[in-house]
């Protein structure tokens, strides 16, 4: 077993893999925004990453032989909005973790993204070119480069369109959103022109630590199976859920006049994680499946 720590822990894959890791016997400490509890199992310790120099000495004092680099800005049109706040969060952040684990020879694992590209020709497998557009894909592909030239053979694991139950507090996930608009009777307007890897939380955190317990290197599309619009996503999840699907409303991605550019024909090619990873990205009917099930797990816990 082995020494984790997960950044991000109060994040919706942060606390999955901090929960993961507790039950595969790993000795692992979450880092997060507040001391709350991460799972049911433990007090996640408080850390501001982006004060770099609060990072190396909170690590070296855990001494964990992999970090999982969960923590990021992930609000596009807040990043847009404050790019100082993004550098911060998904640059400076990354390049103080990175550079602990080089100098600590721990294996780092930096969870990045699918808007590095900038879907024009999705969905793209790990060895296309990133092309960002917006602060938050900029910032992300700089925090990919930092992990890269910080610390040699970490895992760069990109994901996309990120879904779970129970949501973390105070932030609803697309799947979640949907989920809770759709089960009191309300229209959602989708985006029916792009096409995205809708990923289910425990999933992509199974996928990081496995990337870390076995110290894989390189880049990884750690992601959904499945690649297919938001429109055809929220009628497949009625489907499942039991939802009206005319209540799932298409709309095109300019009407809304978004702050920040998104990719349109994006989505992530699976077939390296497919063929070399134990946990392999979930086809969308399962993935759907496992959502339903957390959540009538949770409102039974919530009747009873």
């Amino acid at each position: 077993m082995s020494r984790f720590v997960v950044t991000g822990a109060n994040g919706l894959v942060g606390r999955r893999a901090c929960a993961q890791l507790a039950a595969r016997g790993h000795a692992v400490v979450g880092l997060g925004r507040g001391p709350r509890r991460v799972a049911g199992a433990f007090e996640y310790e408080a850390l501001d990453l982006t004060q770099e120099r609060d990072v190396a000495p909170v690590l070296t004092r855990l001494a964990p032989e992999v970090v999982l680099h969960c923590a990021s800005m992930t609000e596009v049109d807040a990043c847009e909005k404050a790019p100082e706040a993004a550098y911060a969060a998904n640059v400076t952040a990354t390049a103080a973790v990175a550079r602990w684990t080089r100098e600590a020879g721990a294996h780092l694992v930096h969870v990045s993204t699918d808007y590095v590209f900038d879907g024009d020709a999705g969905p793209y497998a790990e060895d296309a070119v990133p092309n960002p557009r917006g602060v938050y894909a900029v910032t992300k592909h700089m925090g990919e480069q930092a992990a890269r030239v910080l610390s040699p053979g970490c895992a760069i694991a990109r994901t996309a369109v990120v879904y779970g139950w129970p949501p973390v507090e105070g932030r609803l996930n697309f799947g979640a959103w949907l989920v809770k608009t759709l089960s009191s009777g309300q229209p959602v307007k989708l985006f029916e022109d792009q096409v995205v890897s809708p990923s289910f939380s425990d999933n992509v955190a199974a996928m990081l630590v496995e990337l870390g317990e076995r110290r894989l290197g390189g880049t990884w599309n750690t992601c959904g199976g499945t690649v297919l619009d938001r429109v055809a996503f929220g009628r497949a999840l009625c489907d499942v859920f039991g939802f009206d699907a005319g209540l799932v409303v298409p709309t095109r991605m300019a009407d809304l006049k978004l702050s920040a550019p998104r990719p349109l024909k994006s989505g992530l090619v699976t077939d390296k994680a497919r063929e070399q990873l134990s946990e392999k990205p979930l086809a969308l009917a399962e993935s759907l499946r496992r959502f339903h099930a957390s959540w009538l797990e949770a409102r039974a816990g919530e009747a009873g």
